[in-house]
C-alpha cells in the first residue's frame, strides 16, 4: 500500500461545514465542487503542517452518498479522526473560540504528549494532540 489516507466526511451544510473548519482547525480549500442547491460534491481541505487533506462532500442519495451519513442522522459519530498539531494550546483556543465542542479537555495522555477531542458543528469526532506515533 502506498499514498496517504484521506479521510472523507458527510455533512448536511457542506459550505458552512468548510468555512468553519477552517475558521476552527485552520483547514485552506484547495478545491470545492458545487453542486445543486447550494451543495459540495466534492472538496478537498488542506493543512500545511503537518501536511493532511480531509475531503467533506454533502448528504446525498446517490450510490456513494448513500455510504456515509451526517453523525445527525446517524444519532451520533461511529469514527473519529486524530492530527497532530505544534501548537496545541493555541489550536484547542481558536477551536473552542469558534464553537467546537471540547468533549475531553486538553491534558496530559498516558502514552505521552497532550491532546483534547472536540465535536465540530455537525458532530464529527476530532482529537489534535502533540503525540506522533510515527516518531
Amino acid at each position: 500500500m502506498s499514498g496517504p489516507l484521506i479521510p472523507s466526511l458527510c455533512y448536511l451544510d457542506a459550505p458552512a461545514a468548510i468555512q468553519w473548519l477552517e475558521g476552527a482547525f485552520g483547514f485552506r480549500a484547495k478545491l470545492v465542487v458545487p453542486g445543486p442547491d447550494d451543495s459540495v460534491v466534492h472538496s478537498q481541505l488542506v493543512c500545511d503542517e503537518p501536511p493532511c487533506m480531509v475531503m467533506v462532500f454533502s448528504r446525498r442519495d446517490d450510490e456513494f452518498g448513500k455510504l456515509q451519513r451526517p453523525p445527525q442522522e446517524l444519532g451520533g459519530c461511529n469514527q473519529g479522526l486524530y492530527l497532530v498539531v505544534k501548537d496545541l494550546q493555541a489550536h484547542h483556543d481558536r477551536a473552542a473560540a469558534m464553537g467546537a465542542k471540547i468533549v475531553m479537555p486538553l491534558q496530559s495522555q498516558d502514552y505521552g504528549g497532550e491532546a483534547y477531542t472536540c465535536l465540530d458543528l455537525e458532530g464529527h469526532v476530532w482529537s489534535f494532540g502533540t503525540y506522533d506515533p510515527n516518531l
